[in-house]
């Protein structure tokens, strides 16, 4: 009898954020007949890509027992750096894209080499990364907006292809290359290792520190797809851009079902977790409630999760 209890119980917190998701979808429609309109769900789709990219780069962390808080200081200054070279008749559009990950890759690699090297806590590395960050930022605009982009690079953030907008593609590519990652490869299978035991693992062979910088970078560079999908949708490069997208990269993976511990988490349960941010957001939007009062349900879901998490582990 106990046996079928925790049985159940595991299931609903395996499935429990789809069955969440469905139903707060099925009351939406019914209070709000908008809301299952084609034109909507593309614009739920559009507004939840960014952090969508960013919280599949934090959930490769977070499975790891990580922590990565520079995100939105990330986007800011991939942003601004790709904006720099994006300007029309300079440059051929690949050359900003091409930049912008390349800062990414490197903000990302600097963070796990940190951490790996210094034994320094990763909030703590991070949060000063953060802060290195959002200055970077001012210093390369020199505190003003990067404006006067090329079409091409603007298409990125604000085009559409085949009726859907573009960031939905990338999105979907993202969550298909990420997914596969994880599921597929042994550098996924080595990520749930160290999150689940790291002493085990590094037992058994497993380079640890290896892991951690393969993690950490991912995530720079997705942040910084992230930080070039807001520039080119807002066709401006932003110093102050990206401001507290770090705490709802982090919310989607939590909310999806990565474990704040480490060794649990999939990317389809943070793509679950990011549209149900995305649709309570779109909701309240369409309800005509203030944005003061989202943040109150946001940060109530999000303890939600994490008592349920903490349920989960204790039986």
């Amino acid at each position: 009898m106990e046996s079928n209890i925790r049985a159940q119980f595991r299931n609903f917190g395996q499935y429990g954020i789809f069955l969440a998701f469905a139903i707060i979808c099925l009351l939406l429609a019914f209070s709000t007949p908008r809301f299952f309109t084609i034109s909507n769900l593309l614009t739920i789709g559009n507004q939840v890509s960014i952090n969508a990219l960013l919280a599949f780069g934090v959930t490769f962390v977070i499975i790891t027992g990580g922590i990565d808080l520079s995100l939105g200081s990330m986007v800011a200054v991939t942003g601004v750096i790709a904006a720099t070279f994006a300007h029309p008749d300079t440059y051929p559009v690949v050359v900003p894209i091409f930049v912008g990950l390349l800062a990414g890759l490197a903000i990302g690699a600097f963070n796990g080499l940190v951490i790996t090297k210094s034994k320094v806590p990763p909030f703590i590395v991070t949060l000063g990364t953060m802060t290195i960050g959002r200055g970077l930022a001012l210093i390369l605009s020199k505190g003003r907006p990067i404006s006067n982009l090329s079409d091409s690079f603007n298409f990125i953030g604000g085009g559409n292809l085949f009726g859907i907008p573009f960031p939905i593609v990338i999105l979907t590519l993202a969550f298909i290359i990420c997914s596969v990652i994880l599921n597929k490869t042994i550098l996924g299978r080595y990520m749930y290792a160290v999150g689940g035991n790291e002493p085990a693992a590094r037992a058994s062979g497993i380079r640890v520190n290896s892991v951690k910088m393969w993690v950490y970078t991912i995530c720079g560079l997705l942040s910084a797809m992230g930080g070039i999908l807001l520039t080119s949708r807002i066709t401006t490069g932003q110093p102050n851009a990206g401001a507290g997208f770090e705490l709802d990269a982090i919310a989607a993976a939590i909310i999806g079902g990565t474990s704040t511990s480490g060794g649990t988490g999939t990317m389809t349960g943070t793509l679950i977790g990011a549209l149900l941010i995305g649709v309570i957001s779109n909701s309240l939007d369409l309800l005509n409630v203030t944005s003061y009062y989202q943040q109150v349900v946001m940060g109530a879901i999000i303890i939600g999760a994490v008592v349920l998490d903490s349920m989960g582990k204790e039986r």
